[in-house]
């Protein structure tokens, strides 16, 4: 099935009017015409099933049908993580952590942050683009970029964990998720969090957590967490 995604329908919508920009990707760049069938969900769970029924050089509608409801996944992730100094490298985890149903991500600027500036709205192309080609009906949310102190005076709901390399006493991550509450995990820079960061959170209830005898690259935490957080919640 190919997924197409749209925000802006909701379940009494009948017809769908593409801009221009899209109705050229659709029928151009796809080859779409008159009576093909396309499949379009919201992001917020809802499948649809569209018909084309209309094609110009310009427009293009497409005539829509609901066709389910999809519950969201529970427990829900939610990765807290330093940007990336090498974009690519923090595109990439957005990319396979959305293929893996992350609910949420916060981008955050930390004290040993050599990227200090993000593309917001690149970022929720790469995600969308991963939602539609894992054919996942809920599109993760995320955030503006949030100073660490700032995030920390936010209720955060469920499991609160923080995977830091200070050599201190941790639990195992697959020892921390509860299959019945959601989970938080913060994930720092290249060069760590500062210990400043680390007591802070612990304070504020995040519990140390392990990601394992290697040391990771940032990005790849993030992906570590969610392939054990999907991992775990699927048995």
């Amino acid at each position: 099935m190919q997924l197409f995604y749209f925000e802006n329908i909701t379940l009494d919508t009948t017809v769908l009017h593409l801009d221009k920009e899209q109705a050229r990707h659709m029928t151009k760049a796809l080859r779409k015409n008159v009576g093909d069938t396309v499949h379009i969900t919201d992001g917020a769970g809802n499948l649809f099933n569209g018909t084309i029924s209309l094609v110009t050089s310009s427009k293009c509608n497409i005539d829509l049908a609901f066709a389910k409801a999809y519950p969201q996944q529970s427990p829900r992730l939610h990765v807290a993580i330093a940007p990336t100094k090498m974009n690519d490298r923090m595109e990439w985890f957005l990319e396979k952590a959305t293929e893996m149903g992350i609910a949420s991500i916060t981008p955050l600027l930390c004290d040993h942050s050599e990227r200090k500036k993000i593309n917001l709205e690149r970022f929720k192309k790469i995600i969308v683009s991963a939602m539609q080609q894992s054919n996942q009906f809920y599109l993760p949310q995320i955030k503006e970029l949030t100073v660490f102190n700032q995030f920390l005076e936010n209720p955060v709901m469920g499991v609160k964990c923080i995977a830091h390399c200070e050599e201190t006493d941790k639990k195992l991550l697959t020892h921390i998720i509860n299959r019945e509450q959601d989970l938080t995990i913060i994930i720092g820079p290249e060069g760590d969090l500062s210990s400043r960061e680390i007591e802070a959170a612990i304070n504020t209830g995040f519990s140390p957590v392990s990601l394992g005898t290697k040391r990771l690259r940032t990005e790849t935490a993030g992906v570590y967490a969610a392939a054990v957080f999907n991992s775990f919640i699927e048995q």
